[in-house]
């Protein structure tokens, strides 16, 4: 943990066009910034939860831990997005953990005054609902996608997630690394790297290190498709 600090006044809240500025004020007031180094937990699994939180800058991993030290990579939290609200709200523990991916700064809220505002507005609440459904719908398609799906589906399923989800681009660098890739797509890494490696061989990608471009998006979107 690098840094902790107030931020009553620049506190941006994800749906807060919905919130009145005597909300807003009151959630900047009973709110802290942190700054989380790369590779640095936020949250561990079967701690309680006090806090509600989301990510202002950087990129965050959420994953479960198994047993025998395996672990399910869930997702990649980024800009703007709420982290650990399905266990704040379903829970009094976290059913899994956060870990930075690189440098990120959260913002932690007092569940208490979160509720408060929940309680009073209906919209912002409605946006927070969405929110959550979102992400347990993902999680789903997602246990889904690993239970039923092929390898070169899954893998190309990982490809999507960066291409579409996270950077918006057919070329970006793979932000995780290949064993954390491999547990985000339910394989192991050496499975993980002979199926990249076939796919650049193929030329549906080029691959450099973590450096992935597209070559041929239709190709990876009918195997995600067809698993």
């Amino acid at each position: 943990m690098i840094e902790e600090q107030s931020i009553e006044n620049d506190l941006i809240v994800p749906f807060q066009q919905c919130l009145t500025a005597g909300e807003l004020g009151e959630i900047r007031l009973n709110s802290n910034s942190v700054t989380h180094r790369n590779h640095e937990m936020i949250f561990r699994q079967d701690t309680r939860t006090s806090h509600v939180m989301f990510v202002r800058s950087g990129l965050v991993k959420v994953f479960k831990e198994r047993k025998g030290g395996r672990i399910s990579l869930l997702k990649i939290a980024t800009k703007g997005e709420y982290i650990g609200l399905l266990s704040t709200y379903g829970s009094k523990v976290h059913q899994y953990c956060a870990a930075s991916v690189q440098e990120c700064e959260i913002a932690y809220i007092d569940v208490n005054s979160f509720n408060e505002i929940l309680t009073k507005n209906g919209e912002f609440t409605m946006h927070v609902i969405q929110a959550l459904s979102a992400e347990g719908l993902f999680l789903l398609e997602k246990l889904l996608g690993q239970s039923h799906k092929q390898l070169p589906g899954r893998i190309a399923d990982v490809i999507l997630y960066f291409s579409d989800v996270i950077f918006k681009s057919q070329e970006f660098d793979f932000p995780l690394t290949r064993r954390e890739l491999a547990d985000m797509a339910g394989t192991t890494k050496e499975s993980f790297i002979r199926t990249l490696a076939e796919f650049k061989h193929d030329k549906i990608i080029e691959l450099e290190g973590r450096k992935v471009n597209i070559n041929s998006m239709k190709i990876i979107r009918t195997l995600s498709d067809l698993g």
